[in-house]
């Protein structure tokens, strides 16, 4: 936390560079102004200056957040869209972000992830092992219905 707050300026410029390094929610932003300590009443002016320099963008952060989530750790869409949901972006700008994961893609990836499941708890009874990577899957985030169809077809 800084000591002394900051001119609507400075603040600014250190917004664009961190808005520049990644791509940031609306949230994350207005937190980073707390942070900095810059005046309550400047916020909504340097936000509107960072949309319209087109460096804050809520739906490309959406894309971008969920096809990194999806891409790097396999998260499914459902735990995909409950963070964006934490970030406070709009549901039209999930909506979009959830059109970015192709279909295919994601049944194989879900498939391919309850075969390892399954695979890794010999030990364990059919039923024991069914309902773990039941459990496993729905903590990465997939979809209930999906995950039943895909465990049902091993047995």
């Amino acid at each position: 936390m800084y000591k002394k707050s900051l001119t609507k300026e400075q603040a600014l410029q250190k917004l664009k560079h961190y808005c520049a390094y990644q791509e940031r929610a609306h949230s994350e932003v207005k937190e980073k102004l707390y942070d900095l300590g810059v005046w309550k009443k400047d916020h909504d002016e340097i936000i509107s200056t960072l949309i319209e320099e087109n460096y804050l963008n809520e739906e490309r952060f959406a894309i971008a957040f969920a096809g990194g989530k999806w891409r790097v750790k396999h998260w499914g869409r459902v735990k995909i869209k409950y963070e964006l949901k934490q970030k406070q972006v709009s549901e039209y700008c999930i909506k979009k972000a959830m059109k970015q994961i192709d279909e295919e893609e994601y049944m194989t990836v879900l498939k391919k992830m309850a075969d390892e499941r399954y695979a890794s708890l010999k030990s364990d009874q059919y039923m024991v092992r069914k309902k773990k990577t039941m459990d496993f899957l729905m903590a990465r985030g997939f979809e209930m219905d999906l995950i039943r169809k895909v465990v049902e077809d091993k047995a």
